[in-house]
This record gives C-alpha cells, sequence and structure tokens, in this order.
C-alpha cells in the first residue's frame, strides 16, 4: 500500500490561483455507494439515544446496563480497529468493505429480535466488530478514488458521518416510536442496500503487495505527533460521548422528541463539519481553532452539568454542542491523517484505537457516576477530559502546525472533457 500523501498530484502551474476547485460533490458511483454506507454506519451512533429511556423501563434495566449498548460497541470497535489492517491487506479494501457491511446486517438484526438487554448488548458488540472493519476501510477507500484530492474525500467523508450523526435521532425516534425493535430493524435495512451498492459498483481491489501486522498499529503510536492527536481524542471522546449517551436520562423526553432534539444537534454537527471547518481552519489555522473549540466544547459541559435539572437548558446545550463536535470531527480528521507518518489504514486505526476506548467507557462510567454521587457528575467529569484535551494537544503544536503547512491544496477542477484527477489509492 501506497502513503497516499506522497502521491497526491502537484497543483498544476497556473491553478494555484483563480482556478476553479474540484466539487467533492462529483464522484464516481463507487464513492458514492460507500459514503451511503457510511451514513448508514453512522446513523448507529446516535440511533439508539432516543430509545435508551423506553429500553431501560421496557426491559426493566437499569440505566447502567443500557449504557453498555454504546460501551459494548464502542469498545469493541477500538480493540477490532487494531486487526483491521491485517486482515485488509491480505483479503484487500473491497472484501474488508463487504465483510464489515454483511456483520453489521447480522447483528443489527440479531439485536432487533433478541429479548433481553444482556442480548442486545452482546449483539451490539458483534456490531461494533463489523463496525470497526467499515469505519478504517471505508475512509481509505474514499481517498483513495475521491475526485477532487485529499481535501474534497475529507469534505465528502465528514459529510456522509455528518448526515448520519443527523438522520440516527430521527430515524431511531421515529421507528422507536412503534417498537424498540424498529431502529435496529432500520439498519438491518438500510445496510443490506449499502452491500448491495457496494457488491455492484465498487471495483475489486487488488490484494495489497505488502501485508500489515496487528501490531502497527500500536507501534505507530510510538510517534508523538500521532500519540499526541490520540490521546487528544480520547479526552474529547470521553466528553461528547458523555453528553451523546447520558443526556436522554435528564431530560426526560419521549421518544419522538428525544429524536428531534438529537436530530437538531445532528444538523449542526453536518453544518459545521462541511462548511464551518473549512473557513475557520483557512483563517485561523488548525490548532488555534481546535483549542477555542474544545475550549467552548468544555464550557457547554459546564453548563449541562450546572443546570441538568432545567428541560430547557439541557435541550439548547445539547443543540449547540452540535457545532463544537461537527468542527472538531474534521479538523481531528485531517490533522492525524496528515500528521502521522504512516500509511493511513494504519494511522487511522491507531487513533481509533485509542479514541474508542474514551468513547466506549464514558457512557457507562456516567451512569455509575450518578448513580453514586449525583446527575451532575459525569458532564463535569467530562468538561474536565476535554479541558485535559486542550493541554494534551498543546504539547505537539508544533508538530500539528508543521504538518499544516504540508496539507495538500484542493485539486483544482477538470476541464470538461478531461477525467478528474484521482489520488493514488491508499
Amino acid at each position: 500500500m501506497h502513503d497516499s500523501r506522497a502521491a497526491s498530484p502537484a497543483p498544476m502551474k497556473g491553478t494555484a490561483k483563480g482556478a476553479a476547485v474540484a466539487s467533492p460533490f462529483r464522484q464516481p458511483k463507487a464513492v458514492w455507494a460507500v459514503a451511503f454506507a457510511c451514513v448508514v454506519s453512522f446513523m448507529g451512533i446516535g440511533l439508539v439515544d432516543p430509545i435508551l429511556p423506553a429500553l431501560s423501563k421496557q426491559l426493566k434495566a437499569s440505566p447502567s446496563s443500557v449504557e453498555l449498548l454504546f460501551t459494548s460497541y464502542l469498545v469493541v470497535t477500538a480493540v477490532a480497529m487494531l486487526v483491521t489492517g491485517w486482515v485488509s491487506s491480505r483479503i484487500g479494501g473491497k472484501r474488508t468493505l463487504v465483510a464489515g457491511l454483511i456483520l453489521i446486517v447480522a447483528f443489527s438484526a440479531a439485536a432487533g429480535a433478541a429479548g433481553s438487554i444482556g442480548g442486545i448488548i452482546g449483539f451490539r458488540a458483534g456490531w461494533g466488530l463489523g463496525n470497526a472493519l467499515f469505519i478504517a476501510t471505508s475512509l481509505a477507500v474514499i481517498v483513495g478514488a475521491a475526485s477532487g484530492g485529499f481535501h474534497g474525500a475529507i469534505i465528502l467523508y465528514e459529510t456522509a458521518l455528518g448526515i448520519g450523526i443527523a438522520l440516527g435521532p430521527l430515524v431511531g425516534g421515529e421507528l422507536g416510536g412503534i417498537s424498540w425493535r424498529g431502529p435496529f430493524f432500520g439498519v438491518t435495512v438500510l445496510m443490506t442496500i449499502a452491500l448491495v451498492a457496494t457488491l455492484a459498483f465498487v471495483e475489486p481491489t487488488p490484494k495489497p503487495t505488502r501485508r500489515t501486522s496487528i501490531t502497527e498499529p500500536l507501534k505507530a503510536l510510538r510517534h508523538r505527533g500521532l500519540a499526541t492527536m490520540s490521546i487528544t481524542a480520547l479526552g474529547y471522546n470521553w466528553g461528547f460521548f458523555t453528553l451523546l449517551a447520558y443526556t436522554p436520562f435528564p431530560m426526560h423526553l419521549g421518544i419522538h422528541q428525544l429524536g428531534y432534539v438529537f436530530t437538531g444537534w445532528g444538523i449542526l454537527v453536518a453544518i459545521f463539519a462541511v462548511f464551518g471547518a473549512p473557513r475557520l481552519q483557512a483563517r485561523f489555522g488548525t490548532p488555534r481553532t481546535l483549542y477555542v473549540n474544545l475550549a467552548l466544547l468544555s464550557v457547554d459541559l459546564v453548563v449541562i452539568a450546572v443546570f441538568t435539572s432545567s428541560q430547557l437548558i439541557l435541550v439548547v446545550a445539547v443543540i449547540v454542542s452540535g457545532a463544537f463536535v461537527g468542527l472538531n470531527n474534521t479538523l481531528t480528521t485531517q490533522a492525524v491523517m496528515l500528521i502521522a507518518p504512516v500509511e493511513r489504514p494504519v494511522a487511522s486505526a491507531a487513533y481509533g484505537f485509542v479514541r474508542f476506548i474514551g468513547g466506549g467507557l464514558a457512557p457507562f462510567c456516567a451512569s455509575k457516576l450518578a448513580t453514586g454521587f449525583n446527575v451532575h457528575v459525569p458532564f463535569y467529569l467530562g468538561a474536565a477530559t476535554v479541558a485535559a484535551a486542550i493541554g494534551v494537544l498543546a504539547t505537539g503544536h508544533a508538530e500539528l502546525t508543521r504538518a499544516e503547512h504540508k496539507r495538500p491544496a484542493p485539486a483544482p477542477a477538470p476541464a470538461q472533457d478531461q477525467p478528474a484527477l484521482v489520488t493514488d489509492q491508499t
């Protein structure tokens, strides 16, 4: 596999100034097929949010048991990220994508058919395995095949992420209003469509010439820049998933109302990921934008912690946090891909392993802290971890700045009678 940073085409003479930039939304069918699957995959993050209180009530499960739906899903995703490169380097990108989609289809259907909270937790773990295979490979496939180069590929990927996160709570709320099983079966149907589209439109990818070792993602974390970004993301994800997974309980809203609240949150995620991040990055640079953004998210979590008993303030604070989440998702994804000295699939696996550990443990710890102390404590802890992430990020300021200066410019738009430039396969 090749590092596509080295293979990104240099800007053609005369295109640096005044040239049209290739639209990230003019893509081959293969890219759209994977992007659609990304949308459905990211829907799975917020899909269960509106039904958490209902699951707790209908299945007579404690909040901490229900929060294990996130923990089992994300912790298994984190650990499985370590083997995704090993798998894809032996069977190729397309087969890895297909394997991940098949697992998601099978385990989401099994979760919908389960009769106990323990069964759902177990099947969500299997779902997490499929999700890891899919997530780690999908970004590499999109970067390798998308028109518009690295910049356009990241924008398209983050657009899919934003749309998926926005639609997840809405679909979960509407289907969950019919039955708590509805959201799980909904994912089964949509991922089956994505599976068929991937089989039909994504070209078979040859097996890479070099096989990746299982230990490579862990070894990659020896690089200071990648380790810094990964630990920063762990602190951020702890705060983010505390907010996402535990706020439905103190809100005391119905399934549909929770779906609408988190849909508003998801819409802001999408808007700021796709439109806000590039503008702020161009004006202030990645490091400064991240510092301020993380500080604002930390303040938002403090507001939630202080006013947890106020339904109105809680709803507004949750929706507003979508802006900070959207900015952070785009900027950190770009930063990790640029700062890592290893191939992108290996960097993605290493980064995903660390950050998903934080996201997986936070919801379960939040429920335990709320039970042991009070409902405010989990959000204070989330604010503290996000604030700590700022300090960690500052230790890698110089490396991040150097990486940003090497960031490839957006690819120029191709002439009407010429094909779009495509980055080298990762």
